[in-house]
């Protein structure tokens, strides 16, 4: 079959206004934050949650908003892009706009915060082309994961119970105050982030800075560089170096990489989108619809069409 040209998808990516049915149970009744929040006091461009309420499983996919979940108690696993982490108590992440991020695997006695944010909400305090700048694990550059101790996170769930407040009543200032809060809840994270030497990047090529790097790399292109070669040239070094040091840090190879994140993408477009699975196959930049599910079922042991059946 020859192969059409289409125009290529990406991973869903949703907008603020448009993402709540993806992270609330239909029947939450949690009454925490922007939670069941009346229309009169919801704010613009920023919400907060508790994880009272949110559903067992969250993506693959993308929102055109900032992301930060904080864990209290138990434990989920958490993957942004490549990476992959155990929430634990103490632990925050970020996800950045475009970031593909998914999450599973909930302790029935977790507990903890999440804010979503639009990059212009601290409009006040930090231009939104600074804000990556100013706080960079909100960047593709920075550390996605931090854990703080408990004083910290005492100290951080703190602000989150004031903004929560302010969100409650309808006080005068009140919006400035939340966004003063969050902007101070973040300052107290950028600090335990320095302190940490989180913010540090060096140029040398071990293996602490090209793994990650790397995987920053695959998880912002894997769409239109699918060779190991593409991502040794970005990062200087040569493909067999990168295969190695990649190899010896995750057991796995560099194309490896690169495969799991076409996977993640197949996965969400097959979950929630309509497309046919040969234009997704187009998409993906299969030569046919039969080379795309050959590939599929080698990685996840079902067809396409089973995935998307049991989705």
């Amino acid at each position: 079959m020859a192969k059409q040209t289409v125009t290529q998808e990406k991973i869903p990516q949703y907008a603020l206004n448009d993402f709540r049915h993806l992270h609330r149970a239909p029947s939450d009744d949690s009454s925490f934050g922007y939670n069941n929040l009346p229309a009169d006091k919801k704010v613009k461009g920023f919400e907060l949650y508790s994880s009272e309420g949110l559903v067992s499983a969250v993506g693959p996919l993308k929102s055109d908003f900032y992301r930060m979940s904080i864990t209290l108690a138990g434990g989920v696993d958490v993957k942004l892009g490549l990476e992959e982490f155990r929430h634990r108590p103490g632990t925050i992440s970020f996800t950045y706009p475009g970031q593909v991020f998914s999450k599973c695997n909930i302790q029935p006695d977790t507990f903890g915060y999440y804010a979503l944010f639009e990059a212009d909400f601290l409009g006040d305090f930090l231009p939104p082309d600074k804000f990556q700048a100013e706080f960079p694990f909100f960047s593709v550059q920075g550390q996605l994961f931090i854990q703080l101790t408990a004083d910290q996170i005492t100290v951080v769930a703190d602000f989150v119970n004031r903004i929560n407040a302010e969100l409650q009543q309808l006080k005068p200032g009140r919006e400035k105050a939340i966004a003063m809060y969050f902007y101070l809840l973040l300052l107290e994270i950028k600090r335990s982030y320095i302190d940490q030497n989180l913010h540090l990047i060096t140029n040398d090529t071990r293996q602490a800075y090209l793994v990650p790097r790397f995987n920053k790399l695959v998880s912002q292109h894997y769409l239109t560089k699918r060779k190991v070669a593409d991502y040794a040239a970005m990062l200087g070094v040569t493909p067999n170096h990168l295969n190695r040091t990649i190899k010896e840090a995750s057991g796995r190879t560099a194309s490896d990489a690169i495969t799991s994140m076409l996977i993640q993408e197949s996965r969400a477009l097959l979950r929630y989108t309509d497309d046919t699975i040969a234009n997704i196959s187009y998409q993906l930049d299969f030569s046919d619809p039969a080379g795309f599910s050959r590939f599929f079922k080698e990685q996840t042991g079902l067809t396409p069409q089973q995935f998307r059946k049991n989705a």
